[in-house]
């Protein structure tokens, strides 16, 4: 299930308001929505292709799944400064040798998506953009909202300000029940929502496919496409908001879908 995380700040005398998106391994939610009361999120705007994007050609013409990443209440989430901070917390109550492996997985999840949007690995948590935990997701309740079932991954996000600026930070838990193969394509599935594709793709050869699948694939040709795609849109990220202390967020469930 989605949620909304408040996050007040200091030196605002109202409440800033910080939305909380979910995508997880069965459902996907986004709870937003700017109340006309409220001050307006800045005017989507472009902001530069990353070069690594830029670059980026599909010889094959292998296509894309666009269509299917949502848009949000403040555009895209597309990140403006760069290289991205991920933070893999250290696992705990494990050995060494699975806690070493463990982030030696998830890691290379970083590694492969670091040839499309610059990355960086930050050891402290307070200056990550992206934060990756090895932590059971909480239960998602099933289509009749009876039986509790457990998912593999969720990822969130939550809107917050700096020096008037509307930022974005990801939160990534990991269900510790994912080993070997799995915690890779786990990982690297999730980095992708949390780098710009707030979606699925129904291609099974795709790392953002809904679904696991025995084999996971890696990175695509599409997975890049749509990646860029993304990054050609306008957002309402890294911009400057106009009176942020206004800024107040009621709840509205906007969109729903089966995720992985």
């Amino acid at each position: 299930m989605g949620k909304i995380t408040l996050n007040p700040m200091l030196n605002i005398k109202k409440f800033l308001t910080a939305l909380v998106l979910t995508i997880s391994t069965g459902l996907l939610i986004i709870l937003a929505n700017f109340p006309s009361s409220a001050v307006s999120p800045p005017t989507p705007k472009l902001h530069y292709l990353p070069a690594t994007l830029a670059q980026w050609k599909d010889s094959q013409n292998s296509g894309d799944y666009f269509s299917q990443v949502a848009t949000t209440e403040v555009g895209y989430l597309v990140w403006s400064k760069f290289p991205v901070q991920v933070y893999i917390e250290q696992p705990i109550n494990v050995s060494n040798q699975q806690a070493e492996t463990w982030v030696k997985s998830v890691s290379q999840a970083v590694q492969e998506w670091s040839m499309y949007l610059p990355l960086t690995l930050v050891k402290k948590p307070e200056i990550a953009d992206i934060q990756i935990e090895r932590k059971a997701p909480p239960l998602q309740l099933s289509s009749d909202k009876k039986i509790p079932r457990a998912r593999s991954a969720l990822t969130t996000y939550q809107l917050y300000t700096e020096n008037k600026v509307l930022l974005h930070r990801f939160t990534i838990l990991l269900s510790p029940s994912q080993t070997g193969n799995y915690v890779v394509a786990a990982a690297r599935h999730e980095l992708g929502h949390a780098l710009g594709i707030w979606g699925h793709s129904t291609l099974q050869t795709d790392a953002l496919y809904f679904s696991q699948v025995r084999n996971p694939p890696t990175i695509s040709a599409r997975d890049v496409n749509t990646l860029k795609r993304v990054y050609q849109q306008p957002t309402s990220l890294g911009w400057t908001l106009k009176d942020n202390s206004k800024m107040n967020l009621s709840t509205d469930r906007l969109f729903k879908s089966k995720g992985y």
